[in-house]
């Protein structure tokens, strides 16, 4: 029996998506919460399999929520479920530790194939907010590498290897997609960490990370 907490500060809504939930013989909703602060609290009694996160909410919202439960509760899977498709709100929550995101317009039978992939250990995050994601992680991307040719004059190589040296990429894998011998590979490294004032890989990526 998988046990979810239902998080929403529309009660109605709440029982609406309980009554939805409990068609299905293996999910029971063992509660309601209407803010985050509520949810905490049941969370510390008793931990739940899945929650089902409301974002916008009284006292504590849905991100700050996920985050606190995560840490009290590290096994429970935390599902968003909400109105807004925003890219803050769904990079805040996935950070956070959520296990998906999902809009409140999805039907009955997705919903609760969500909460049964969720428990299985599956991302739960369909086409339309995986593009947001996307498109969010593409501008920041876009951003930092403009930062770096603007505020250490890394050429457009340069920025493109450093984004990659950001990203984890060993100095092979690095040489391996840009097709460059490791030796190129190399000499470009260092001369981004000259421009950077840094000595290594972990200098260089916390210098990267703190571009403003």
């Amino acid at each position: 029996m998988i046990e979810v907490l239902l998080v929403d500060d529309q009660q109605i809504l709440a029982e609406g998506i309980k009554s939805v939930l409990e068609t299905c013989a293996d999910i029971k909703v063992c509660g309601i919460a209407l803010d985050g602060v509520k949810a905490l609290e049941y969370c510390e009694k008793t931990p739940p399999d899945i929650v089902l996160m409301d974002i916008r909410m009284p006292n504590m919202n849905g991100v700050v929520a996920t985050k606190r439960i995560k840490e009290i509760c590290p096994a429970t899977k935390i599902i968003i479920l909400t109105t807004f498709d925003d890219s803050d709100y769904i990079l805040s929550a996935i950070n956070n530790g959520a296990s998906g995101y999902l809009l409140k317009d999805i039907g009955s039978t997705a919903l609760i194939d969500a909460v049964k992939n969720a428990y299985a250990g599956d991302t739960i995050l369909p086409a339309k907010i995986a593009k947001k994601i996307t498109e969010a992680a593409t501008m920041v991307s876009s951003d930092k590498e403009f930062k770096l040719k603007k505020q250490f004059n890394l050429s457009e190589r340069e920025a493109e290897i450093a984004l990659m040296l950001f990203d984890g990429f060993s100095n092979r894998q690095i040489a391996s997609a840009l097709k460059l011998s490791d030796g190129t590979a190399r000499n470009y490294i260092s001369n981004i960490y000259l421009k950077l004032g840094v000595e290594g890989r972990a200098a260089a990526v916390e210098k990267i990370k703190k571009l403003s």
